[in-house]
């Protein structure tokens, strides 16, 4: 989502059409996607402190690629065509090595150091994702301001590329028995300490059987579709429903609070029951946010936004960090969560795109809105429907 913030400077800069730029972010994304599966085998071999490290370097590669884009295109000629391969390949980069590598492989590496509060301590790390999705927006807003956008995105490949990179390779450490240690920090001679070997785990084949792996993945990738439209095109969604600029990046603070509060709340129940509730909660949430998005002209429709896809938010970093070890155990959860990742990335890089085009034809947005209300729920309806059975609770490692 943090690229959606640039989305007006980059239309300004690169001399592309609000359509012709969101279709570039389409087909990078859509690209990136195809890959993630295979990432996610690659965290399964080489462990989280190689693929967070590298990918944290090759994520400032290709923020600062973006940054010079405009340049590289006027050095090549200009035109159309050049600009949009060019700014195709840095949204590419960007979606795989950010949302795609580095968000998974930072989730799964910390759901294998706990077991008996892994709802807990994730709950803990959905807060930081939380407020990070939610506040994303605004901080990076300030910063364009600040250092215009050419200057914001080489802030950020220096933070993310350099800093977080020398953070990730001197802390992070693949598993607890890479450090002769076992989850929760259990002792060897701790009978619960027999939870990491003892445990049913199910492969990607398996989870491609289950309606319940794409039930969660479908639920997931809603959000990752309408909330990534919702940034990209946030100054002009207000400006059509009559709210300026300042107002449409405020949005994000009492969403942030919403977001939270909840995900603080549900995780502090999550370890104790079981997901469905919690994916049914979820959806319900996003039902809410889309009647609110419809209203934005009034003011309860703006807080019916804010509250629906904050709080909605916060119970998504719930479901995403547990479903799949929850459903289908540790041994495989890279080349499964990569799955999950590529169907999350195909979907948000769908979302901005189809805003644009029903922009374009229909000369709003509702219908792209109306649209994902519908899909919203049909996926409900199956949440409550479906049944779920997760591994035995409490063995899940």
């Amino acid at each position: 989502m943090g690229m959606a913030v640039f989305t007006d400077a980059f239309i300004d800069a690169l001399g592309l059409s609000r359509t012709e730029l969101s279709l570039a972010y389409l087909m990078g994304t859509i690209g990136s996607s195809l890959f993630l599966t295979a990432a996610g085998r690659w965290y399964d071999r080489f462990g989280g402190r190689v693929m967070i490290t590298g990918a944290s370097l090759a994520l400032g590669v290709m923020v600062f690629f973006i940054s010079i884009t405009d340049r590289i295109a006027s050095f090549v000629g200009g035109g159309l065509i050049p600009t949009f391969v060019l700014i195709m390949a840095g949204y590419f980069g960007v979606r795989f090595f950010g949302q795609g590598v580095l968000t998974s492989c930072s989730r799964n590496v910390l759901l294998l150091w706990f077991v008996k509060r892994r709802g807990l301590v994730s709950g803990i790390r959905g807060v930081f994702v939380s407020l990070g999705f939610s506040l994303a927006p605004l901080f990076l807003a300030w910063i364009i301001i600040l250092f215009e956008w050419r200057g914001a995105l080489w802030f950020l490949a220096i933070l993310v590329g350099v800093v977080f990179a020398i953070l990730a390779l001197i802390f992070v450490r693949d598993d607890p028995a890479s450090c002769g240690l076992l989850p929760d920090g259990a002792k060897p001679d701790d009978s619960a300490g027999a939870l990491i070997t003892d445990v049913e785990s199910k492969t990607l084949a398996d989870a491609r059987r289950s309606p319940a792996f794409w039930l969660y993945s479908m639920s997931l990738g809603m959000h990752a579709m309408f909330g990534t439209a919702l940034t990209f095109h946030v100054v002009s969604i207000f400006e059509e429903a009559g709210r300026g600029r300042v107002e449409a990046f405020g949005y994000f603070i009492p969403s942030a609070v919403f977001s939270t509060v909840t995900n603080l709340l549900a995780s502090s129940f999550v370890d104790r029951h079981q997901l469905k509730p919690f994916l049914i909660a979820m959806l319900v949430c996003f039902v809410i946010g889309a009647f609110g998005l419809l209203n934005l002209s009034e003011d309860w429709g703006y807080w019916l936004l804010a509250f629906g896809f904050g709080a909605g938010g916060g119970l998504w970093g719930v479901n995403s960090n547990l479903a799949f070890i929850r459903f289908f155990g540790p041994l495989h959860l890279g080349e499964i969560s990569g799955l999950n990742t590529s169907l999350t990335v195909f979907a948000s890089a769908v979302g901005p795109a189809a805003f644009s085009l029903g922009l374009d034809y229909l000369g709003s947005y509702d219908a792209a809105v109306k649209i994902c209300l519908v899909l919203l729920s049909v996926l409900l309806c199956a949440a409550v429907i479906l049944k779920q059975e997760e591994l035995p609770f409490g063995s899940s490692v």
